[in-house]
């Protein structure tokens, strides 16, 4: 049986949920060679709101961030969110300006561009896909991981859920995640979810959900049993609330 892989988000997503994303580089510095020895297999660390608020807030450059981050973790796949078309802005951005910023987060060491639109449609992560495939070429490491934003409502079925898993497929991403970003998964319905895009399409499968409801760990376990390859988890000093299940613990 294939080990299940965890990616870690202690350096994005754990404290964009916690502390407003205010961690500063100089705070993550003296851990980085440490976490570059433990074998994750990513590193959530770029992208989401780490830039507005690197800009906006810490008086920090983003992307000489990123080359910190390189630099200090030479062994590690480095992982960012990207909003699609929106690429880590708050509208959409022309062809021509999203694919030389995926050519530059490559450049600058991203390796996994997770990828996602808030409302599911395939046509806001085309260029994004094609960006991150185009730069194979130089950098065989890019790889275009595609989020399925999960949510409640009668549109929401299994089905919808797996024909969107398919269009994502198609459309050349490398993996996808299930991306339940407000805590509405429950453990027997990431199984039956889970099971069912497993059956559905053949690239990898990444779980990501946060604690608010308390079910995070229980939805991980429940979604590792129905074959689940990659889980997100945050190191327990920033996970849990509105973090992410604790890594040690699913360890």
């Amino acid at each position: 049986m294939a080990k299940v892989k965890v990616t870690e988000t202690v350096l994005r997503d754990a404290h964009q949920s916690l502390i407003a994303t205010r961690m500063p580089t100089s705070d993550m510095l003296p851990i980085l060679s440490e976490m570059d020895k433990v074998g994750f297999y990513s590193v959530e660390c770029w992208g989401g709101a780490t830039f507005d608020s690197c800009l906006r807030f810490l008086n920090e450059d983003p992307w000489e961030r990123l080359r910190i981050l390189r630099r200090e973790m030479p062994n590690t796949k480095l992982q960012m969110l990207l909003r699609g078309q929106n690429m880590l802005g708050y509208r959409h951005y022309a062809d021509d300006v999203l694919e030389y910023f995926v050519q530059k987060s490559v450049a600058n060491g991203i390796d996994i561009i997770r990828i996602f639109d808030a409302l599911n449609d395939i046509r806001n992560l085309e260029s994004t896909i094609k960006a991150v495939n185009a730069v194979k070429k130089e950098n065989p490491n890019a790889h275009a991981q595609i989020a399925i934003s999960y949510t409640l409502g009668e549109t929401f079925t299994t089905e919808y859920f797996v024909n969107y898993a398919k269009e994502i497929e198609s459309a050349g991403a490398d993996s996808l995640c299930i991306k339940d970003m407000a805590a509405l998964l429950t453990p027997f319905r990431t199984a039956e979810l889970v099971k069912a895009i497993k059956e559905a399409v053949k690239i990898p499968v990444s779980l990501h959900t946060h604690y608010t409801s308390g079910l995070a760990s229980m939805c991980l376990l429940k979604g590792i049993e129905a074959g689940a390859d990659i889980i997100d988890t945050a190191m327990s000093p920033l996970a849990l609330g509105t973090s992410h299940a604790p890594t040690e613990s699913m360890v």
